[in-house]
């Protein structure tokens, strides 16, 4: 069950022949998504990592049939991320809460992050909010994470250029979910292509180097997927006991692969390999 209600998560509970008493239920930190929900639809948690469909909808609760999980089982942990990639949201952007935040923003930051912006109004609205507390000279990067957002790129880069600084974060982890897998690596691709045309900074984000950053052993998969970060300007690397280890190797590959490419160009540097050859011959 998800809830509206603001109450602690719990597990479900069964009596001792093994009966079904009560469903897990975990709550919403933003429940006027329920007004746009519908039975049918698909539900992800946590990155994508346990996945499922909405069964029934009710003024305080959705029922979630659990449908995409580990074989042993998952563990939702607190303060994860809801996707509802079928789901038509029509929520104002800035939310309550980021009108809330953004006076101690605008006192205390260089740039603001909008997350799940959908479209050129939700900067519109942003921009006016930050002129109106005085900061208009922030930086404003627009993070990239829903499918609505990707098909009104062009747009939304023409208003966030209203800004002095601006920028786009391609944030993987929730456009992965909501445009799917399969797509994720075209979608990322068409992004870093759209902002180096507009000459406009990219956050690469999301789940970079993350099993280094988490348990010290990093995989060839993920090696491979920082060093594709070197056509952005900035890398995003999430928390973890051996993250600064992440940090030192990140900064280790992404020298090494300056050498070898520049945006979107190749470079064509000289090979060591060829070089240690001809040094022998």
């Amino acid at each position: 069950m998800l809830t509206k209600s603001p109450i602690i998560g719990a597990n479900a509970n069964y009596d001792e022949a093994g009966r079904l008493l009560a469903s897990a239920h975990i709550s919403c930190t933003l429940p006027e998504v329920f007004a746009n929900v519908r039975a049918g639809q698909r539900v992800w948690l946590d990155d994508g990592k346990i996945g499922g469909c909405i069964r029934t909808v009710t003024d305080d609760q959705l029922e979630i049939q659990i449908t995409h999980a580990a074989e042993t089982g998952g563990k939702l942990g607190a303060d994860k991320g809801i996707n509802l990639p079928d789901t038509s949201i029509n929520l104002p952007a800035p939310t309550k809460k980021d009108l809330e935040d953004l006076p101690f923003i605008v006192q205390h930051a260089d740039a603001v992050e909008m997350s799940f912006v959908r479209s050129a109004e939700d900067d519109l609205r942003l921009h006016q909010e930050l002129e109106h507390l005085g900061g208009g000279e922030l930086g404003v990067i627009l993070k990239i994470e829903t499918q609505q957002a990707f098909e009104k790129l062009p747009d939304l880069m023409l208003a966030v250029m209203r800004h002095e600084s601006c920028g786009i974060m391609i944030a993987r982890g929730n456009l992965a979910v909501e445009c799917g897998y399969e797509r994720l690596a075209e979608v990322q691709e068409e992004l870093l292509w759209f902002c180096e045309a507009a000459h406009m900074p990219v956050i690469w984000a999301a789940q970079v180097l993350e099993n280094l950053a988490k348990t010290g052993f990093p995989s060839r998969a993920e090696v491979t997927d920082a060093a594709t970060g070197e056509r952005a300007e900035c890398v995003m690397l999430n928390k973890g006991p051996h993250v600064v280890e992440a940090v030192r190797t990140l900064d280790n590959i992404l020298r090494r692969m300056q050498g070898h490419q520049m945006k979107k160009t190749a470079m064509m540097r000289q090979l060591h390999v060829y070089a240690k050859l001809n040094g022998v011959v």
